[in-house]
């Protein structure tokens, strides 16, 4: 841990200080080291213990020198010091505070319980979408990317109900167990789904029996990153053009495209329309999947199906037809 600049140059200064005190009186007054630096310690300090050692006319000139410019620095070593304590607790406090006030304010987000590889990406592209969020890992040596990448977080172990209380599970939309334990995120699937019967749960899972254990606890997805990487290695060998065109279209490489879920909402201006219609009136889009209540989903929907309220639609297409779909879907024409 470095020392600040303010604190440091001044106990320069005073530690010089007291060493040629020590050695002034040495030379002078012929005193033993221990009468030398206890004279200078008690000169620079102001305490007025009084002379320990009789005093010539050039101790005296020298010990006056000595308080002149000794005791201001001594002073001005004190409150940077204590400027340096009270501000950075106070800081600490407050920022606290105010990144609490944030989260407390946040509803229908997300929560990363690790900010690892996985975790991290995670939340970079959850953030890129807008999507509220919040970070919960116990290392305090990420802080300062998380405060740089201006993500809400807390500093503490998902494993504790006050932490994800404090991050507000209860109002979550969804939850990503991200640690590299296995243990640990079934513990963090229990404890989610205790707190919020209605949370979606995603799960990492390092070995088979984790990933088990963890859809037996609850979690709505458990995936391996280790299998889902070799999936997809082995996808761009044997089927280059699909991954290609999932690249395209999850990434948002190369032209304007994206694959989106869009939930029709009540009173939504689609509702009652068939597919076929929707598409007609957005160009460059298609809807390929349909969900309906508890209905398996129905891929690559009947032209002729009616849209219902409360439908999830999978749909891809360019992203201007995107954002105006889902902002008819929310309210009438």
């Amino acid at each position: 841990m470095s020392v600040p600049r303010p604190i440091l140059l001044p106990f320069a200064i005073l530690t010089a200080l007291t060493a040629v005190g020590t050695l002034g009186y040495v030379v002078i007054e012929r005193a033993s080291f221990m009468d030398a630096l206890f004279m200078t310690v008690t000169t620079l300090s102001t305490v007025g213990y009084g002379e320990i050692i009789r005093l010539s006319p050039a101790g005296r000139l020298f010990t006056m020198l000595l308080i002149v410019t000794g005791v201001g620095t001594a002073l001005y070593l004190l409150t940077a010091i204590a400027e340096q304590v009270v501000e950075g607790r106070f800081r600490d406090l407050f920022g606290r505070n105010a990144m609490q006030r944030r989260i407390e304010q946040l509803e229908g987000h997300v929560v990363v319980c690790g900010f690892g590889r996985l975790g991290r990406v995670v939340a970079e592209q959850v953030a890129e979408r807008q999507v509220p969020l919040v970070i919960v890992d116990a290392n305090p040596a990420l802080e300062p990317d998380l405060v740089r990448l201006g993500m809400p977080y807390i500093i503490g172990s998902a494993l504790s109900d006050d932490v994800l209380e404090r991050a507000g599970v209860r109002r979550a939309r969804a939850l990503v167990a991200a640690t590299a334990s296995d243990p640990d995120n079934v513990f963090i699937t229990l404890s989610a789904r205790e707190k919020n019967p209605g949370i979606v749960i995603h799960a990492r899972g390092e070995s088979d029996g984790g990933l088990r254990r963890l859809r037996l606890a609850g979690a709505d997805q458990a995936i391996s990153a280790y299998q889902s990487g070799g999936m997809r290695i082995a996808a761009s060998i044997l089927r280059p053009s699909v991954v290609d065109f999932l690249e395209i279209s999850l990434e948002s490489r190369g032209e304007e495209v994206d694959l989106e879920q869009v939930r029709v909402g009540a009173g939504g201006g689609i509702i009652g329309r068939a597919i076929e219609s929707v598409e007609k009136d957005l160009p460059r889009l298609r809807i390929v999947a349909l969900k309906r209540g508890t209905d398996p989903i129905r891929m690559v929907p009947e032209p002729a199906t009616l849209v219902a309220d409360g439908d999830q639609l999978v749909v891809i297409g360019e992203r201007r037809s995107l954002e105006a779909l889902a902002q008819l879907a929310q309210r009438p024409r």
